[in-house]
């Protein structure tokens, strides 16, 4: 067949900053968002984001500068999700749950040349600044200029910095051409798999790479005509697992929520009609837990999409008698969000309705926007059976995985082997082709939808003058799904009131943000380790469900015992936490 020419009739490069302007045009009149008494249509949010791309141009951000933002969900947030780009600049959410040396540690690493501050935030932004300036003496590191967002639905007076985000917006042309897409494999946002202080990963996300994978979970998710969403989920998470621009492309309305509480999620179902939400497992608690007070009929199912560590089956019946559906699923940061999805079957709807819990809690299969997911032996590339119980692990490929960690080549190049993005989750498949994880390779512990490293606890632990060992593991949590329990070894010389809980917890809060800190410190006289010296987490693990009265608690003095290798592969086996996943 001839060659036929590529042209701006036939080619354009995929961005879902394209959305917006087709909502302008296509839904102009159609509530865009709705906060508190604030209302905007398609067509001023379209304008507004043009308003705003001019300022920032203004400012002399253009190609490829980051933009960083510390904020709720609120319309500021949501706006930057087109108007950051818009200006050929790339977005930055920031998890607003971090500390002051995260935040700083964000900043120095992505360069940002802005930082916009909600303004219940100026505190942390202020100290992360003052941090970022003590370190900025040493190193010649910049510090971004300061821009406040103030509350639409009342200004509050508050300020930090010279310039408000308002009056950016208000300054700006409404006219404002937005700048040319040449290339698709441009990078769109930066998102931050973890706020760590010695080693944070920047994921980049390309146009091509949101754009499609916002269009696949628009089909999995069945978003038809004008779905109200709700945001319970942090738009800081994967962009909000790229339904920041999916609401856009369907002409849906964005219900922004600030706290995401018990009152404020019935309050918006009920008088503006929420069909969809996101959200982890969480969030199914607050809902549980509301008090009459603060509860409110729902005439017709609330879709939930939902990721982090799989709710127990008990719990999601609880979840849909009170007039909620829910589809798993699971992803990462580096797939621009989820990644596989627990596609329902209508033969399913037959089965017990505990058999149908079982099956809702497994991970599915693969999104459209990716090429291919497996799970292999790593040895030998080679793919497991499908008997549900073969373990491997989960790989993945597609044009939604992310263009590659900031700043770390070699990170990128370990990530990326043999033609597949590497999840480093274990998993199992089974006959019918869906992909159940079994557990993790890295010791992750998800605790309220966060993802928190074992080894970054750790590391903050043996800095403790009485630890001569220290070992985080996940342990199974009512309200947070998991928590992290610390598990302890003397130093010589050193008493046990030296690491009582209480001073533990006081120690670890002054060097780790909140929801890191261990609920529960356990002392042992030593830690069980293997033949060549490394500590047996699995032991740990199950001990801690023990503590936590799941499955059999484990006696402190079995750690003296020798086991065979099949005897404690039999064990943890018995104990695992089945079906865990990483959004």
């Amino acid at each position: 067949m001839e060659q036929l020419p590529k042209c701006p009739a036939n080619y354009v490069p995929l961005t879902p900053v394209t959305f917006l302007q087709r909502a302008a045009s296509a839904y102009a009149d159609r509530t865009s968002i709705i906060y508190e008494r604030v209302r905007f249509t398609w067509r001023q949010t379209y304008e507004r984001c043009r308003r705003l791309a001019s300022s920032l141009r203004s400012l002399h951000i253009g190609k490829n500068d980051v933009v960083s933002v510390l904020a709720p969900n609120i319309p500021a947030m949501y706006e930057m999700h087109f108007a950051v780009p818009m200006a050929g600049a790339v977005l930055n959410t920031i998890n607003t749950r971090l500390d002051a040396n995260s935040v700083a540690t964000i900043l120095r690493h992505s360069e940002a040349k802005l930082l916009f501050v909600d303004h219940q935030l100026v505190q942390l932004a202020g100290d992360a600044i003052l941090k970022l300036r003590e370190i900025g003496e040493a190193a010649g590191c910049p510090v971004p200029p300061v821009i406040l967002i103030d509350d639409l639905d009342g200004p509050t007076g508050c300020a930090i910095g010279a310039l408000e985000y308002e009056a950016l917006v208000q300054g700006g042309d409404p006219e404002f051409v937005p700048a040319v897409l040449e290339d698709e494999w441009d990078p769109i946002s930066l998102n931050y798999t973890s706020g760590t202080t010695s080693a944070p990963k920047g994921v980049v996300y390309t146009h091509r790479g949101a754009y499609l994978s916002t269009v696949s979970l628009l089909l999995h998710w069945e978003l038809r005509g004008s779905p109200v969403y709700l945001w319970t989920l942090p738009m800081f998470h994967c962009n909000g697992w790229t339904f920041t621009w999916g609401v856009a492309a369907r002409g849906g309305t964005n219900v922004c929520l600030r706290t995401t509480a018990a009152a404020g999620i019935f309050r918006s179902i009920a008088e503006h009609g929420v069909t969809h939400m996101c959200c982890a497992p969480i969030v199914f608690n607050i809902i549980l837990n509301a008090g009459p007070e603060q509860r409110r009929r729902i005439d017709r199912p609330v879709e939930i999409l939902t990721g982090g560590a799989p709710p127990p089956a008990a719990l999601l019946l609880q979840i849909e008698k009170r007039g909620f559906h829910v589809t798993h699923a699971y992803g990462l940061t580096e797939a621009t969000g989820p990644a596989l999805v627990c596609e329902w079957l209508q033969q399913w709807d037959e089965l017990p309705t505990a058999e149908r819990a079982r099956l809702k809690a497994r991970q599915g299969v693969g999104v459209l926007s990716l090429a291919d997911v497996d799970v292999k032996n790593l040895d030998t590339m080679l793919s497991v059976a499908r008997d549900g119980r073969t373990v491997g692990e989960i790989v993945l490929r597609g044009s939604s995985i992310m263009k590659g960690y900031l700043k770390d080549q070699a990170a990128t190049q370990e990530a990326f082997k043999d033609g597949w993005f590497r999840t480093g989750d274990v998993g199992v498949v089974h006959k019918d082709g869906y992909i159940e994880i079994k557990d993790r390779s890295k010791d992750v512990i998800i605790s309220g939808g966060e993802n928190i490293s074992s080894v970054e606890i750790e590391t903050v632990l043996y800095c403790h003058p009485g630890v001569a060992e220290a070992a985080v593991v996940a342990m199974p949590h009512h309200h947070w799904g998991e928590t992290p329990c610390a598990f302890l070894a003397l130093r010589e010389g050193h008493s046990k009131e030296e690491v009582e809980e209480d001073k533990m917890i006081s120690f670890c809060r002054k060097k780790l943000p909140g929801y890191m800190v261990p609920k529960k410190f356990v002392i042992l006289r030593e830690l069980p380790k293997t033949s060549t010296g490394k500590i047996q987490k699995f032991e740990l693990r199950a001990m801690a469900k023990g503590l936590a009265g799941v499955g059999e608690p484990k006696r402190l003095s079995s750690f003296k015992k020798q086991a065979s290798l099949k005897k404690i592969q039999q064990y943890d086996h018995h104990h695992q936490v089945l079906a865990r996943s990483r959004l």
